[in-house]
């Protein structure tokens, strides 16, 4: 399982202590340091069964300097993820990948019904 974060941000220390808690082994990825590809992110949507929207931190400086509340509407998938791809900071945080899986944000209800804990 790769556990993809920003170390600064604070749901995503709350999401590796959980791991930690509960013994998941997980590789982890600084999100900032190594920026996800344009195929990763488009094979983690596709995995994930969610919207794209819902792979952008809305509430990043990023996000809103770039204005693309207003500015997403209107693009397609595909300019979407190479968005994504140019930096980490827009890309929500942290992810959990498994095999056939893609969890998006730390929520532990969600968290805990796909690991089995």
């Amino acid at each position: 399982m790769k556990f993809i974060c920003y170390p600064k941000c604070t749901t995503c220390k709350k999401a590796q202590k959980w791991l930690e808690e509960n013994r998941i082994s997980y590789e982890f990825r600084d999100i900032k340091e190594n920026n996800p590809s344009r195929e990763e992110l488009e094979t983690w949507y596709r995995t994930s069964g969610q919207p794209l929207k819902k792979f952008f931190n809305t509430s990043g400086l990023q996000y809103k300097a770039l204005q693309l509340k207003d500015k997403l509407p209107a693009m397609s998938e595909e300019e979407q993820l190479d968005l994504l791809a140019t930096d980490g900071m827009l890309v929500k945080r942290p992810l959990l990948i498994g095999d056939d899986f893609v969890l998006i944000g730390f929520k532990e209800g969600e968290w805990k019904e796909k690991l089995g804990r």
